[in-house]
C-alpha cells in the first residue's frame, strides 16, 4: 500500500511532541555537558564525541561531518526511512492522532494503527484474567509457591501483577473469546494461543504456570513469562515476538526501575524475572532483566538514557551460560566503554548464587556493598582469562598470555594500556620484580603486533560505507534475479570470505534466503554448493523474491520497505543484470579491496609505532663483541653478521613491512579483477611506507 499523504497538522504535532534528546538518545549514548548533550556521531567513523544535541533548540549537529537537523531528519538519516515513514512511526510512539489528506486512505491507515491497540487490549485483558486465577481456588499452589518458596509479599505480587495460568487447554481462550469477544486469530497474533497441528482450533500457550507480565516503558503489557510449577520443561516459557513485543528492544522491569536508575545513577542488569522482583522487594529498585537474551545495544542505550553517569552493572549467573552472556553484553558496548562514554562493571555474587538466592541469605546492604565493589569489565575479563590456570605450566601460561594480549590489544595506546600491562605482568610474574619488567616489555610487543583482520571501522575512510552498501546490494540483486548463477555467487562469496554482509538489513535478507534454501535442499547440500562441490541446479527453482516478500511481510514488515529496491528492482537496475558474472566479480573485488585497504592502514599504523635499530647500531654492537678478535679474521663474514643482526633487531618492523607489500600486491590483483568486471570510483590508494633500512 502506498503511503498516504499526511496532513500538516499531524506533521506539526509530531515535531512539537518528539523530543530531540529522547529520539537521538535511543540510538546514541548521550552525556550531559552543561545545557546540552554530547555523543559519538553515528554518521561517520567518530573516535570521540563530536555530536551536540540541544534540547533548547531541538537540534543536533556534528562538528566533524556536518550532519544536523531535527528529530525527523535524524531518524530519516539513521534508519534510512522516508519522511512519511518517520512521521508515522513517531506518531505511533507518542500516540498522536494521524490525519491524511485523502479520506479513504485515512480509514485504511486508521485500521492499520488500531490493530496494535487491539493487541495491547488483548494482552491487558489476559493479564487481568491471569491475576484473577492466582486468587482463585485453582491458584492455591501457585500462590503458596510465590509466598513460601519465593518469599514474596502480597504487595510485591500486586506491584508486578503476578498471575497464574491454570493447567487447562483453553481456559484463557474461552474467556477472551466468549466473554470479551476477541477472535482467536487476534489472540494468536498477541502470542496468547497456539494453533493446533491439525488446523482445527487453538489452545492456550501458557498452562500450569506462574505468569509474569512484561511491560514496555509506558507500562503497557506486551508479553508474558511463565514459570512451570511441576518442573516440566521448559522451566521458563516466554511469549513469542509479536508486532508489539521484540525481546531485543525491551527490558523487564524498566517501567518500574527508570526513576530509581536515574536517582541512583546506576542500573543493575540481572538475568531472571524473579531476580528483578526479589531485588525490588529488598528495596534495590534500579534492577532490570534482559528477557533471556544477550543484552543488546538498543537495551543498553535505553539504560544509558536513564543515567547521567551511564553506569551499568551486569549481575549474571556465574555458570558458563552467564559468563557467555556477560561477554556478549561487553562486546556490544566495549567501544563506548573504551571511549569513556559509559562505565560498565560485572558482578558475580559469592558462591555463584543468583541475586534471588543471595538475598535470602544476606541483606540488601550486603548486596549494595557488592555492587559498589564490582570490578570494571576489563578487570573482570582479565580474571576470567587467569581463573583456574596453573601459570607454572608452560601450556597454560601461554594460553593465559594469548588471552591477555587479545584483551589488551583493544585498549588505545595510552596511559590506561600501560596501567593494565604493568598489572598483568605483575600477576604473571608471581611478584618477581625483574621478571615482571621483562614480561611487561614482551606483552607490549605482542599487543602492538597483534594480528588484525581488516574489519575495524577505525581504519575505514569516508565514502567506503556507501560504496560497500551499493556493492552488497548489487550482489544480492544478482542472487535474487539471476537464479541460474546462484551457486556461482555462493562460491564467490565463500572464496573471498564475504558471506558476512556488513549492513544489518542485508544480513537479515541473506539469513532469510539461506533459511529458505536450507528448508528446500538441506544445510549439507547448501554447504557443498558454497564450497563448489555441488552444482546446485535446484537453487534456480526457488522464486526467492516472491517467497521472501511473503515471509517478511508476516515476520518483519518494517524490513520490507528497506529491501524493496532489491526485491523489486527498477528498470535501470535490471539493465545492470545483463552481465551478472562480470558485475559479481567486479563488486566482490571492490569489497575485498576495501578490506585490504583497511589492513594496509592498520599495518602502516603498527609499523609507525616500531623503533628501528640502525645499521650503525648493529655494527657498533658487533665491534663490541669482537674486541678480542681481529675484525678481518679468516672465516668471519662481517657483512653477513651485520645483516643477520639487523634482521633480528628489526624482526617485527620487517614482518609488518613484508605484510604491507604483500597486501599491496593483492590490491593490484583485485584492481585487475575490478576493471575487468565492474567500473566504479575507487578510494584513494593507500599511503606509501618507507623502507626499513
Amino acid at each position: 500500500m502506498a503511503m498516504p499523504r499526511l496532513h500538516p497538522r499531524t506533521i506539526d504535532a509530531v515535531k512539537e511532541r518528539a523530543d530531540i534528546v529522547d529520539v537521538v538518545g535511543e540510538h546514541v549514548v548521550l552525556k550531559k555537558k552543561g545545557r546540552e548533550f554530547v555523543g559519538v556521531c553515528p554518521f561517520h567513523d567518530d573516535s570521540k564525541p563530536s555530536m551536540t544535541v540541544s534540547p533548547q533548540k531541538q537540534f543536533y549537529y556534528c562538528f566533524s561531518c556536518g550532519a544536523g537537523g531535527n528529530s525527523i531528519k535524524f531518524l530519516m538519516e539513521f534508519q534510512r526511512q522516508s519522511f512519511s515513514d518517520v512521521v508515522l512511526d513517531l506518531a505511533r510512539r507518542y500516540q498522536l492522532p494521524v490525519e491524511t489528506v485523502d479520506g479513504p486512505q485515512q480509514e485504511r491507515l486508521r485500521q492499520q494503527l488500531s490493530r496494535r491497540d487491539h493487541l495491547h487490549r488483548a494482552l491487558a485483558l489476559a493479564s487481568g484474567w491471569f491475576r484473577s486465577q492466582l486468587k482463585s481456588a485453582s491458584g492455591t499452589e501457585a500462590l503458596a509457591y510465590l509466598r513460601d518458596q519465593r518469599g514474596l509479599s502480597d504487595a510485591t505480587m500486586e506491584t508486578f501483577a503476578l498471575g497464574y495460568a491454570p493447567d487447562q487447554w483453553d481456559g484463557l481462550l474461552k474467556h477472551l473469546q466468549h466473554v470479551e469477544g476477541l477472535s482467536p486469530e487476534l489472540l494468536e497474533s498477541a502470542g496468547l494461543v497456539v494453533p493446533r497441528k491439525g488446523g482445527n482450533g487453538f489452545y492456550d500457550r501458557f498452562r500450569g504456570r506462574v505468569i509474569v507480565p512484561i511491560r514496555d516503558r509506558q507500562g503497557r503489557v506486551i508479553g508474558f513469562g511463565g514459570r512451570s510449577l511441576d518442573g516440566s520443561d521448559p522451566k521458563y516459557l516466554n511469549s513469542p515476538e509479536t508486532e508489539v513485543f521484540e525481546k531485543g528492544k525491551h527490558l523487564f522491569g524498566l517501567d518500574q526501575a527508570a526513576n530509581a536508575i536515574r536517582k541512583d545513577d546506576r542500573a543493575v542488569v540481572v538475568e531472571g524475572y524473579f531476580d528483578v522482583i526479589a531485588l525490588h522487594a529488598a528495596g534495590i529498585t534500579n534492577a532490570v532483566a534482559s528477557l533471556g537474551t544477550a543484552l543488546s545495544g538498543q537495551q543498553i542505550t535505553q539504560l544509558c538514557r536513564c543515567s547521567d553517569g551511564k553506569r551499568i552493572v551486569l549481575n549474571f549467573d556465574a555458570d558458563r551460560a552467564g559468563i557467555r552472556a556477560a561477554n556478549r553484553a561487553i562486546g556490544e558496548v566495549e567501544q563506548l566503554a573504551l571511549q569513556g562514554q559509559l562505565e560498565l562493571r560485572v558482578l558475580h555474587t559469592p558462591s555463584g548464587k543468583d541475586p534471588d538466592e543471595y538475598l535470602k541469605d544476606h541483606g540488601a546492604g550486603d548486596y549494595r556493598a557488592l555492587l559498589d565493589q564490582a570490578p570494571l569489565w576489563l578487570d573482570w575479563q582479565i580474571e576470567q582469562v587467569l581463573e583456574d590456570r596453573d601459570l607454572t605450566k608452560a601450556d597454560q601460561f601461554q594460553q593465559a598470555v594469548s588471552g591477555l594480549v587479545e584483551l589488551l590489544g583493544k585498549l588505545p595506546q595510552s596511559a590506561i594500556r600501560t596501567h593494565y600491562l604493568q598489572q598483568v605482568a605483575e600477576r604473571l610474574s608471581g611478584g618477581q620484580g625483574r621478571l615482571a619488567l621483562q614480561l611487561e616489555q614482551d606483552l607490549r610487543q605482542q599487543v602492538q603486533g597483534q594480528r588484525w583482520h581488516g574489519r575495524s571501522a577505525r581504519h575505514e575512510k569516508a565514502g567506503e560505507v556507501s560504496q560497500r552498501e551499493r556493492c552488497e546490494a548489487e550482489i544480492l540483486r544478482i542472487y535474487l534475479h539471476c537464479p541460474m548463477h546462484r551457486s556461482q555467487v555462493r562460491c564467490e562469496l565463500r572464496q573471498r570470505e564475504l558471506e558476512d554482509f556488513a549492513l544489518q538489513h542485508h544480513r537479515l535478507l541473506w539469513s532469510a534466503i539461506t533459511d529458505l534454501e536450507e528448508g528446500n535442499i538441506g544445510s549439507g547440500r547448501l554447504e557443498a554448493i558454497s564450497r563448489g562441490k555441488d552444482p546446485g541446479h535446484e537453487l534456480a527453482d526457488l522464486d526467492l523474491p516472491r517467497l521472501l516478500t511473503d515471509q517478511l511481510l508476516l515476520e518483519n514488515s518494517a524490513l520490507v520497505a528497506k529491501l524493496t529496491p532489491l526485491l523489486e528492482p527498477a528498470e535501470l537496475q535490471r539493465l545492470a543484470l545483463a552481465r551478472p558474472m562480470d558485475v559479481l566479480r567486479g563488486t566482490a573485488a571492490i569489497l575485498e579491496r576495501q578490506k585490504s585497504h583497511k589492513r594496509c592502514r592498520h599495518l602502516l599504523e603498527a609499523w609507525g609505532g616500531q623503533r628501528l635499530e640502525t645499521l650503525e647500531r648493529c655494527i657498533a654492537s658487533l665491534i663490541a663483541n669482537e674486541q678480542e678478535q681481529t675484525a678481518t679474521a679468516e672465516g668471519v663474514d662481517m657483512e653477513g653478521r651485520i645483516q643477520e643482526m639487523f634482521e633480528q633487531l628489526n624482526a617485527d618492523a620487517l614482518r609488518l613491512q613484508e605484510l604491507y607489500y604483500s597486501e599491496r600486491k593483492h590490491i593490484q590483483h583485485l584492481d585487475q579483477q575490478r576493471c575487468a568486471g565492474y567500473e566504479v570510483v575507487v578510494a584513494t590508494p593507500p599511503e606509501s611506507i618507507p623502507p626499513a633500512a
